[in-house]
């Protein structure tokens, strides 16, 4: 399994033959500078190959009616009936090279030969509709692929994506009636004053007949939207809605004039969000900043880790008043989102209040901590003899510990680290972190005996302070209580899943009794701990999986990979000694750059935990403005 990358040649040979301001951005070097920038960073031999080719006749019919009049000679003729359309004595052929690459795609995926990929392709495709081309599209690329994948390999829900900076309104009127399909948009809207300039592009635009719910529309009604807009709303809206659709395949229509440095998008998002947007799932015409956000996405399909996002992660309050409007009309059709439409009342009242005293120094959250490349990727550090692991072949079994004194010295406040296993497994891990703070191994897995789990976390989290960690993230499942004297210093953030009670102690000490199995578990994740942790920009991420976690393999899969979009991939999952066998195998996948298994269709969370979930988001909203995306929490 790998990463499949389609491309052909041939379909740089259309362009504008005549003076047409509006047609002349959508030019070859669209292609060609994404393609010469994927070569030079070594990453198209790093995928494999595959020329495009053309959608037959009865493919394209799949979407489009009548497609036989745009022969050649038609085509410049039929320019003047469209809307942004330029026809090229080529485009018929480019056309259907960009159709039948899509095509080529979804076979390669869902054949097994190919676990995702990339397909490199002009014209695009979200505008065009049935029976009309548009706004530069001829075919409707994704809306065929999506068909094929229906009818020929038998799928029944399907995810689109559509992260461009205009509305697919193609896409739109070609599945509006149809469940399933659910597509997801956002795009420059201004109120109805940018192109397509259509009211159906609105978020109160959410289908028809069987298909209501199934159209997703997030209007962008100002510029300048930034990684914390683009972030906010997958987590906030697309997310959940796709965990409760639990998609069989998953779409994206990549147009990456959405980037900064594009003059029509005029937005702010840097090219490595895009990789993060990918990270996220699975689960432009500015060229350099489209060929950067190409390399970032395929970076992330072949496993990479997501570079650190710049940048304050504040959303605006126009990206707000949007996510909001776009929740509040898909709430009638989505379970996930209607326990929240009513804010419930606090969880205890007079209960304890997030201490405001210990805010982070804004030079620690304003600047991405940038991790140096690793030469491993993905390293296990186990004590028990006996466990054999299948393990990807770039995983490496770490043999090394730190020196006995060393270990010693770090163990000695700590009675459960006197015995002689909990030293050795101590040793593993320092050696392990060590390697990942020193920029030679990028994650990892380490295990302790159950009786020393807390102990030899909180040793990891003050080695990690101490040895070059800036902000360290984290996360604790189970019976695992916050060292008592770690300070509030704004460098560490304690979040404890399946704690004693809902508490926010401080906006750096914050606890959650959601249960680890159910929809309660998938709304702290995209809820409280992914805004908390995109506010934080961890440069460490450890996930401890303590006493009692009940996590069952898939959801701590989930949990590992989500986080993995957090400090370039740095993240070290600490292990209780007799769930390695378990648990090990699949983070290391994980961790190492696979998608996670499917969850399946995903419970709903209780009253009672969207009452905890949203009695710890009023406490922590006014220091992590990530949090702000709620309808209701919306200042």
């Amino acid at each position: 399994m790998g990463t499949a990358l389609v491309y052909h040649e041939d379909m740089t040979a259309t362009r504008l033959l005549w003076d047409d301001p509006e047609c002349e951005i959508e030019r070859p070097e669209r292609l060609t500078a994404a393609l010469d920038r994927l070569r030079q960073r070594g990453l198209e031999q790093r995928c494999l190959l595959l020329s495009a080719r053309e959608a037959s006749e009865e493919e394209l019919g799949l979407v489009h009616r009548e497609t036989q009049v745009l022969g050649k000679e038609e085509l410049q003729a039929l320019s003047g009936q469209f809307d942004a359309i330029c026809f090229h004595p080529s485009t018929f052929h480019c056309a259907r090279l960009a159709a039948g690459a899509g095509l080529q795609l979804v076979d390669a995926v869902l054949t097994g030969a190919v676990q995702n990929g990339l397909a490199l392709v002009r014209p695009p495709g979200h505008h065009s509709q049935r029976a009309a081309a548009n706004g530069f599209c001829v075919f409707n690329n994704v809306a065929i692929a999506a068909a094929h994948a229906k009818q020929k390999h038998g799928l029944h829900r399907i995810l689109v994506v559509d992260w461009d900076v205009h509305h697919g309104q193609g896409i739109q009127y070609l599945f509006e009636d149809d469940p399933s399909i659910l597509y997801f948009s956002w795009h420059r809207y201004e109120h109805g004053r940018f192109w397509p300039f259509l009211r159906e592009s609105d978020a109160d635009a959410v289908g028809r007949g069987q298909g209501l719910g199934f159209t997703v529309n997030l209007p962008w009604n100002q510029v300048g939207m930034g990684n914390a807009d683009y972030v906010a709303a997958f987590l906030h809206l697309l997310l959940p809605l796709a965990f409760e659709f639990d998609p069989e395949l998953v779409l994206v229509s990549a147009g990456f004039d959405s980037a900064i440095g594009d003059p029509e998008g005029q937005m702010q998002a840097t090219p490595e969000c895009f990789a993060h947007l990918t990270q996220l799932l699975q689960g432009g015409y500015h060229l350099e900043s489209l060929a950067e956000s190409v390399c970032m996405t395929v970076q992330t399909l072949l496993g990479d880790p997501a570079p650190p996002l710049s940048g304050s992660m504040v959303p605006c309050q126009s990206a707000l008043e949007s996510i909001q409007s776009a929740r509040a009309a898909q709430a009638p059709h989505w379970k996930s989102l209607q326990l929240q439409e009513e804010r419930p009342p606090p969880l205890l009242p007079g209960g304890p209040v997030c201490k405001g005293a210990a805010s982070a120094p804004s030079s620690l959250l304003d600047q991405p901590c940038l991790c140096p490349a690793p030469s491993v990727r993905t390293a296990v550090a186990l004590t028990a003899p006996d466990i054999t692991l299948v393990l990807p072949p770039d995983v490496i079994q770490q043999e090394g510990s730190a020196l006995r004194e060393e270990t010693e010295a770090w163990a000695r406040p700590h009675e459960s680290l006197a015995r002689e296993e909990a030293l050795a497994a101590l040793g593993k891990l320092l050696y392990l972190l060590d390697g990942m703070l020193d920029g030679q191994v990028n994650s990892g897995i380490a295990a302790t005996p159950a009786s020393a789990a807390a102990a030899t976390l909180d040793v990891a989290i003050r080695r990690g302070l101490s040895h070059g960690a800036q902000r360290l993230l984290c996360v604790a499942l189970g019976q695992l209580d916050r060292p008592p004297d770690l300070a509030h210093d704004g460098r560490s953030l304690w979040l404890n899943i399946r704690g004693k009670e809902a508490a926010a102690l401080s906006m750096f000490h914050v606890s959650t009794p959601l249960p680890a199995m159910t929809g309660g578990f998938l709304s702290c994740i995209l809820g409280l701990v992914l805004p908390l942790a995109y506010s934080f920009q961890p440069d460490l991420v450890l996930v401890a999986l303590g006493p009692g976690h009940g996590l069952q393999g898939r959801h701590a899969a989930l949990l590992a990979a989500m986080l993995r979009g957090l400090a370039g991939g740095r993240v070290l999952a600490l292990l209780e000694e007799d769930s390695t066998p378990q648990l090990a195998g699949i983070l290391a996948r994980v961790l190492n750059g696979e998608a996670p298994p499917s969850l399946g269709a995903s419970s709903v969370a209780s009253p009672e935990d969207v009452r905890a979930l949203m009695y710890l988001r009023g406490q922590l909203e006014p220091q992590w403005k990530m949090l702000q995306c709620h309808p209701h929490l919306v200042a």
